[in-house]
């Protein structure tokens, strides 16, 4: 068991890496004047492109990594094609709720991104031990603890910014991000949260062949109903996009998509309770969105972080130390170790 943490210690390092350059990316994107247009790129922009990107180098990696033989698949022909079972075919729904909402929560240009991601992970805190007790699985105290804590420091936030007051399109954002992972949450807990690597590859590669292109279809569909700006904004994210100078940053925000995905499923598919790999995983994005922020403050003269979201910072840290210490010592702490 020592090994499995120290090797999701690991990963959760790269994963906060690799969602620091993510966030400054997309929202340099979303925040930098576009020359033709006049004003930024809005999130719809910036979408579409972004998402078939991360859909192609999603579909490298499963390949010439080989997980794509640890799935269910059907056969075409002569070729193997990878294919979800009822249950993965599920959580892809979730995930394609999660994959265009959370690029698109980083492109409001009134709403702070710890404060949205704050907002955003908090709700998932919630869901966390309530698919535990729905499957049976024991929620242990420092767990318990942690979700406290980063609660608080989502309340703290909330406080002083003076409410949840957020743009429609922000709202309904958080909503179906929260739709999602409890889809994916529910579906992991019932047939992946096993200490089994070929059982993490699989769910990997039968969730990403559903929830990539049914992602980029919802927002194909979307732009084809013309509804108001929002159809333009799409249409302009599936044609043009493609020749404007912007794709260098759009391919950035795609390939680090990948990296995250992939980091993201091996610490929420670990075989502890969800209860502990939520916190651990939320609490490592929300101090990747703090960095960034930083980052954008410095080197882009973006708004600092306020002294709030420096605090709920602070107990996000303590939140992964606690995570990360608890568990060992009650290891060395029972008989027989």
């Amino acid at each position: 068991m020592s090994r499995w943490k120290m090797k999701l210690e690991f990963v959760l390092l790269l994963y906060f890496l690799s969602y620091l350059p993510n966030i400054v990316i997309t929202r340099l994107a979303t925040s930098t004047p576009h020359a033709d247009l006049g004003r930024p790129l809005t999130g719809l922009e910036t979408l579409p492109a972004t998402l078939i990107m991360n859909m192609l180098l999603t579909y490298a990696f499963i390949w010439l990594s080989g997980w794509h033989r640890d799935a269910h698949s059907v056969q075409w022909g002569a070729v193997r094609v990878p294919a979800p079972t009822r249950y993965t075919f599920l959580s892809g729904i979730g995930t394609a709720l999660v994959l265009f909402t959370v690029p698109l929560s980083l492109t409001f240009t009134n709403v702070s991104i710890p404060f949205i991601q704050l907002l955003m992970r908090g709700d998932i805190l919630i869901i966390a031990p309530l698919v535990d007790l729905m499957f049976g699985r024991r929620v242990r105290w420092w767990s318990w603890v942690a979700l406290l804590i980063v609660a608080l420091a989502l309340t703290l936030v909330v406080h002083q910014r003076g409410g949840f007051h957020l743009p429609p399109l922000a709202m309904a954002t958080v909503i179906l991000y929260t739709i999602g992972y409890f889809l994916r949450l529910a579906v992991m807990t019932r047939i992946a949260k096993r200490d089994d690597a070929a059982l993490l590859r699989q769910y990997f590669v039968e969730e990403k062949v559903v929830a990539l292109p049914m992602s980029i279809l919802a927002l194909a569909a979307l732009s084809v109903a013309g509804l108001g700006t929002q159809a333009g904004e799409l249409a302009w994210g599936f044609t043009a996009a493609w020749t404007d100078p912007v794709i260098w940053l759009l391919a950035g925000i795609a390939v680090s998509l990948t990296v995250i995905s992939v980091f993201a499923a091996i610490i929420l598919l670990s075989p502890q309770e969800n209860s502990y790999c939520v916190p651990l995983e939320r609490s490592s994005s929300l101090l990747a969105g703090l960095g960034a922020a930083w980052l954008l403050h410095l080197f882009w003269g973006q708004a600092r972080p306020t002294s709030a979201e420096m605090l709920g910072a602070a107990l996000l840290l303590g939140a992964i130390v606690l995570l990360t210490l608890a568990p060992r010592f009650a290891v060395r702490r029972s008989p027989g170790q």
